[in-house]
């Protein structure tokens, strides 16, 4: 961006200098060598702002290639992080679900109505929906790292 602004002043100097030269002539007290070198500079700045405007043209396309990359990666990742949220939200319900059918089994064993071999088996299914959460959210913080590490080495090396 410096190489910008270098630009611009130089092509402001540049007009500067030729609007004095055209000053000069009008009034009578420039010549025609006086002209062509005025003509000479004004062709070179025309170049030197032609050569800015690509640079700038060429910097403008590879910021909007950047976006649109940013962007796609951002509604991929927002796709992902809401399949996952949905998953856990599925988890959470069912260990709910399992929470509460191990609690009346235990009121109904409390009550004599109960088997043993029952409520072991809610139990059993307990922990493994708590097993299957435990590893949902480790599967999810390691998705969530291996999306933060390219952006965070992005950063070092910027």
């Amino acid at each position: 961006m410096s190489d910008i602004n270098e630009f611009e002043q130089r092509i402001s100097a540049a007009l500067e200098r030729i609007g004095k030269g055209f000053d000069r002539l009008s009034a009578g007290t420039g010549g025609s060598d006086q002209s062509e070198a005025l003509q000479a500079a004004l062709a070179a700045e025309k170049s030197a702002n032609a050569q800015l405007e690509e640079r700038v043209r060429a910097i403008r396309e590879k910021q909007d290639g950047h976006l649109a990359q940013l962007e796609t990666r951002l509604a991929k990742l927002s796709a992902r992080a809401e399949a996952a949220e949905q998953e856990i939200d599925r988890l959470r319900a069912v260990n709910a679900e399992l929470r509460a059918n191990n609690a009346a089994l235990r009121q109904a064993n409390a009550g004599g109505l109960g088997s043993v071999g029952l409520i072991n088996e809610g139990m059993q299914a307990e922990l493994e929906a708590l097993k299957a959460l435990r590893d949902s959210d480790r599967a999810e913080l390691d998705q969530i790292l291996a999306e933060l590490t390219p952006l965070t080495e992005g950063d070092h090396h910027a």
